[in-house]
């Protein structure tokens, strides 16, 4: 009897006790759930305050430190096989010493290397020899650098205003911005470098006599968000201008529906991406304020070329059609030295690219690939290590895509691989093209044959450019990067073709002179 009373009593103490402990387990799950949820309702705690100076990134750090522990390994030096950072960046001009040719008379044949991360793209701009060596233009840092204070207090002072770190800090006040990015567009690199030292970054302070008020900083955290709000936003002059000249144009552009709200609305307002675009295309657009082509020289202000629309010849009418502002001429981004033809000169049109893709119309964004989410506990942030996909296939592909990572990676890898087989075909065709020019004008072709076949040349070069310069190597829109080009090795060969004619009519007419003498 006493056995049975023991047994029942270890089992009452066995049962209690799991009891008690599933109590806890339970009670410790709630709690941690509630402390998730609360995580995830307040994502930050505001310790610092950041305003429209706040250009150094480090402050907005103390309030976001997910975020800036992610910017902070954009100086990371992980690559792939075509792009992503690297501790010294070679020369793209010894990987393929067919772009001396193609940039013949322009700085970029002196000195052109693989782009490293955002961490460091404003000190690469200061030191490549394209800045030293040569004169550029402050519109230059229209994207390298954190510039809007910049700007902002250039206009403020156009307008007559007294500027005061106050003053600049309380609003991002457009009209101001825009104002003092057309005053200095056009001056001295330098000059306007030294602009960006006299603006308050909000860390800095200055000491009586001491012209240095800021630091110059490459974009950070409010070249993208509003400080009071955290909210996307795109604030370079030249993408609000260029945006808008797209909306205005008939092209179609079914992967940015806002463009076709606005247009169907009728409105008289010029387009704001900051005010019609939903936040998913902000979430390019932010990325497109830079990753693309534009003109940012000093003889007109920077400036986007969509007018037409998107592609890549839209692009290129709208520079047939444009005339500098102060002599009328005809635009050019420089003259190529061994023919004397003026050619276009194609920067990263990544934004343009993308735009005639598969993603583009699936609606996947830019920052959906280079920076996508993920959750850090309860909170789930857009990582801000931005990079290549393939440094992070599992986040940036598999969330859509139902493959495993090497499936993945052979995809992206036969793209990459058969656009630079093709990139190799144009440039064996514009070099030969290039000495076909040449052979026909030390035989003494005239300025009118040469004539069409520099308007061939100029499109053949502008379309090997475009590929080459854009930086997905062909995956942003692959069928779109294999017409391009073919189309430039077909104006490569035409070009060719019509200066060996012009070489054999000088023969020939040269023979005949031997034979009636």
């Amino acid at each position: 009897m006493e056995s049975k009373k023991s047994r029942g009593f270890g089992l009452l103490m066995v049962l209690t006790t799991l009891v008690a402990m599933a109590t806890v387990g339970v009670v410790a799950l709630l709690v941690s759930i509630f402390e998730r949820k609360q995580e995830a309702r307040k994502p930050f705690v505001r310790l610092v305050e950041v305003n429209e100076v706040s250009t150094d990134p480090e402050p907005w750090g103390v309030n976001f430190p997910l975020q800036y522990e992610g910017y902070l390994r954009t100086a990371d030096t992980e690559r792939t096989e075509y792009g992503g950072n690297h501790a010294f960046t070679p020369s793209k001009l010894e990987q393929d010493p067919w772009l001396k040719r193609l940039y013949d008379g322009y700085a970029f044949s002196v000195d052109y290397r693989e782009a490293r991360g955002h961490a460091f793209m404003l000190h690469d701009q200061e030191v490549t020899k394209r800045v030293t060596d040569f004169k550029q233009s402050g519109a230059c840092l229209h994207c390298h650098a954190s510039i809007i204070p910049t700007y902002r207090r250039i206009g403020l002072e156009q307008a007559g205003e007294e500027v005061s770190e106050a003053k600049l800090a309380e609003g991002f006040n457009q009209e101001a911005v825009m104002a003092g990015f057309r005053a200095v567009s056009r001056k001295p690199y330098e000059e306007v470098h030294a602009e960006l030292l006299k603006t308050h970054d909000g860390v800095t302070q200055a000491t009586e006599g001491d012209p240095h008020m800021g630091s110059a900083h490459p974009v950070s955290c409010i070249d993208c968000h509003d400080p009071d709000t955290m909210k996307i936003r795109v604030t370079r002059p030249g993408f609000i201008d260029g945006i808008a000249k797209l909306a205005r144009s008939d092209d179609p552009v079914p992967h940015l529906p806002s463009i076709q709200k606005w247009r169907d609305s009728g409105s008289e307002t010029p387009y704001d991406p900051n005010t019609d675009a939903s936040r998913q295309e902000l979430r390019s657009f932010v990325c497109g304020q830079c990753h693309v082509e534009y003109y940012c020289a000093n003889k007109m202000t920077l400036t986007f070329p969509w007018g037409n629309g998107l592609k890549v010849e839209d692009l290129e009418q709208e520079w047939d059609e444009t005339e500098f502002p102060d002599d009328g001429g005809e635009f050019y981004d420089f003259v190529h030295k061994e023919t004397g033809t003026k050619v276009y000169k194609a920067q990263h049109p990544e934004f343009e690219l993308w735009s005639q893709g598969i993603h583009a119309r699936a609606g996947v964004s830019c920052s959906d690939c280079h920076m996508p989410y993920e959750k850090q506990g309860a909170t789930k942030v857009s990582s801000h290590w931005v990079r290549s996909p393939m440094l992070n296939i599992n986040k940036a592909c598999q969330t859509c895509h139902n493959v495993s990572e090497t499936e993945l990676q052979a995809r992206v890898d036969t793209i990459q691989d058969r656009t630079r087989a093709l990139i190799d075909r144009a440039a064996v065709a514009m070099t030969e093209m290039l000495d076909a020019i040449v052979m026909a004008q030390e035989n003494g072709a005239t300025e009118a044959q040469i004539k069409p076949i520099r308007d061939l040349q100029r499109k053949a070069m502008w379309r090997l450019d475009y590929i080459s310069s854009e930086n997905s190597k062909g995956f942003h829109a692959d069928q779109e990067a294999a017409r391009i080009l073919g189309e430039s090795i077909d104006y490569s060969r035409q070009a060719q073709a019509a200066a060996y004619k012009l070489g054999w009519k000088a023969n020939e007419s040269e023979s005949n002179e031997v034979a009636t003498k």
